[in-house]
């Protein structure tokens, strides 16, 4: 709420008090004094909010009390918080421009008033929060009133201290306000830290593209390091259409102001060239741009190419420049040089430090396939819990990590074609173990899911493109059980229709118990879906709730209960050894042999073959089998006059009857 002299408010004359007593003088004093209806703890609250270091260097400077005793104005007044987390000199003058502007009256820049007038950019997220380059603007705590003099002014409080580009205290020459082709000219003198930009701005020199980065207006300039093109022929490729995809145009991105995963159109986009550029940042506050090639050309192979932010949000004349560590578009790796350069601190450094720990061998696999996709988990993903039960286990590590390897090229477009009629199936590295894709939505909005090992995991980050593949980071570890038998039934697409069916007879309440050991074969939806081709009447009954004491004797037969889980190389050795392996199940037992034909598992029960879709699904309590069709036999159903039965309801409700006859005979 902005407030003028007239009605100024006890809370707000005390916030105005620190910075502005030298210019309303002792009357402002007297009446903050005076004034019954201010409480202490209201004082206290601004007092902590109104850092005295800011307001001492406003004493401290000229310039700022005459334009405070003289001159319409608007100040951006950072915090106590704030300064706590700023290092090196704070400039008064740059949280300073010399009009004043309520928040509604805010242009997309304004002049600040230090040396060279360098601007302050305006900026708008989606929550409608103000920033003032990568500062928020705090919203309920702007004040207005007018000086001595007449002049109106409004102070804005803001959650950082503000930094402007300045240059090294060694330098022979001041550089005030340069443009981005200035910035990296000069790059040497100014204070941005170790990074060197030669190479980069060599490029642009003799691609001829310098009015790109002298054009005026507000645009965002993401410059590569020279550490970034240690790869020998990484520079050649930097052409101008390179350049352009490194530049978005008319747009300023602050990373605090901007929406994650938000692509802009770069200056590097045209008819047969259509290169997008966003931002986004890991949980572990590491930042980065990436640049998606939606469509490309001989020179500019399509894919996302990611590089981390290495100095952010640096001002320049006509926009904002941020360095990052690698040029983008540039796809020049393959999968296994892409693990390498990421592994020192990047984003999928303990997906590769899990490979050298089990010996490296999983990285020669890789390294030996001409066309592979990895699903690789984020850094984040490392940190469950359950993963730390299996680290240990070098055997078991690698099978996960041959998990999340497919010996194929695989963009999202080619898994979306896959999925086209069904969920995709894919195989790995990892013997008889699948990955699972479902793919919703279009474009950007595009969400991908990939189930491996029991594990359902989101794709992150699709289509890191490499010489030879791609790299999906996604946000789970493949084959690591996180959830119970009734959490994977409840979550998988693939099984909705059992789980509906144990919902509804209460058959599911026990599946939730961790201290049983469970081995379910789960039906897929397509299986129950072939029972209604094969009987349709009995198929629809075992979906009523008035039939669920029959659904629930249909699905005992499906989950056998034991001290240990059985996988299906298990289930394969034991059938070697007898015609019939026995399970227990709830009621008695189930009777099967599991042979394996063609790679693939194959159920014999009742004489009748039924394909396993989907082996070994681990669970924290439990394993899951999803197979092709249901355990189920015609003679298993009766449908007649309305009333459905299974043959072990029948035989129970017969012998209730000779039982009641043999009773009344014996009366």
């Amino acid at each position: 709420m902005f407030l003028t002299c007239r009605g100024l408010s006890a809370a707000a004359l005390l916030l105005l008090l620190s910075c502005l007593s030298y210019a309303a003088g002792a009357e402002l004093a007297d009446k903050l004094r005076d004034d019954s209806e201010l409480s202490q703890s209201t004082a206290k609250s601004f007092r902590r909010l109104m850092p005295v270091r800011f307001y001492s260097l406003l004493e401290q400077n000229p310039v700022a009390n005459s334009t405070l005793a003289l001159r319409s104005c608007t100040i951006f007044v950072p915090t106590n918080e704030a300064f706590q987390r700023h290092t090196g000199t704070t400039h008064v003058l740059y949280h300073i421009t010399t009009a004043a502007f309520n928040k509604d009256q805010l242009p997309n820049s304004v002049s600040s008033d230090m040396e060279g007038n360098p601007p302050l950019f305006i900026t708008k997220n989606r929550n409608g929060d103000i920033f003032v380059n990568n500062a928020r603007i705090i919203p309920s705590l702007s004040v207005e009133l007018t000086n001595r003099e007449g002049k109106r002014q409004v102070m804005h409080i803001i959650d950082e201290v503000l930094d402007p580009l300045t240059t090294l205290s060694t330098a022979q020459v001041q550089i005030t306000n340069p443009d981005a082709l200035e910035f990296m000219q000069k790059a040497d003198l100014l204070n941005i830290g170790e990074s060197r930009l030669r190479t980069y701005r060599n490029q642009v020199l003799m691609a001829k593209k310098e009015s790109l980065f002298q054009a005026a207006g507000a645009h965002t300039f993401l410059i590569p390091i020279d550490d970034g093109f240690k790869v020998a022929t990484r520079s050649s490729l930097v052409d101008a259409k390179v350049i352009d995809g490194h530049v978005i145009p008319n747009t300023v991105i602050f990373t605090a102001a901007s929406r994650h995963d938000d692509p802009k159109t770069s200056a590097a986009f045209e008819d047969l060239l259509k290169v997008t550029v966003s931002f986004f940042k890991q949980k572990d506050g590491k930042m980065y741009f990436k640049s998606n090639t939606l469509v490309g050309d001989a020179k500019h192979a399509e894919g996302v190419v990611l590089a981390e932010i290495v100095k952010a949000n640096i001002p320049v004349k006509n926009g904002v420049v941020h360095l990052i560590q690698r040029p983008l578009m540039i796809i020049d790796s393959t999968v296994t040089q892409f693990l390498q350069e990421d592994s020192k601190n990047g984003a999928l450094r303990k997906f590769y430090e899990a490979i050298m720990d089990n010996g490296g061998a999983v990285l020669d696999d890789i390294n030996n396939l001409s066309e592979v996709t990895i699903l690789a988990p984020s850094n984040e993903a490392w940190n469950a819990t359950s993963i730390n039960n299996i680290l240990r286990d070098r055997k078991k590590m690698i099978e996960i990590l041959n998990m999340h390897i497919i010996k194929d090229r695989l963009n999202v477009e080619k898994i979306r074609q896959k999925n086209a009629n069904l969920i995709a199936q894919v195989p790995t590295l990892n013997n008889h173990t699948f990955l699972y894709f479902n793919v919703q939505g279009e474009g950007a909005d595009a969400h991908i899911t990939v189930e491996g090992g029991g594990v359902n995991a989101t794709v992150v980050q699709p289509d890191v493109a490499q010489t030879n593949g791609f790299v999906h980071i996604i946000d789970r570890v493949l084959g690591v059980p996180h959830t119970t038998v009734l959490g994977k039934l409840e979550s998988d697409p693939m099984m909705s229709d059992t789980y509906k069916m144990g919902q509804f007879s209460n058959f599911n309440d026990q599946l939730n118990n961790t201290q049983r050991r469970f081995t379910y074969f789960v039906p897929r939806d397509k299986g129950w879906q072939k029972t209604e081709l094969d009987s349709p009447s009995a198929h629809k009954k075992l979906f009523m709730r008035d039939f669920a004491y029959h659904s629930k004797a249909i699905l005992e037969r499906h989950l056998a209960i034991a001290d240990r889980v059985f996988t299906m190389s298990d289930l394969v050795k034991m059938s070697q050894q007898t015609d019939n392996v026995v399970l227990p199940t709830f009621r008695d037992s189930l009777q099967i042999r599991v042979d394996e034909e063609a790679g693939r598992y194959v159920i014999t029960w009742n004489y009748k073959k039924i394909n396993v879709y989907r082996p070994d699904v681990e669970c924290t309590n439990g394993i899951i089998h999803v197979i092709d069709y249901p355990l189920l036999e015609e003679k298993d159903v009766v449908v007649s006059g309305g009333s459905y039965l299974t043959e072990s309801s029948i035989c129970i409700t017969l012998a209730n009857l000779i039982m009641i006859t043999v009773a009344k005979f014996l009366n």
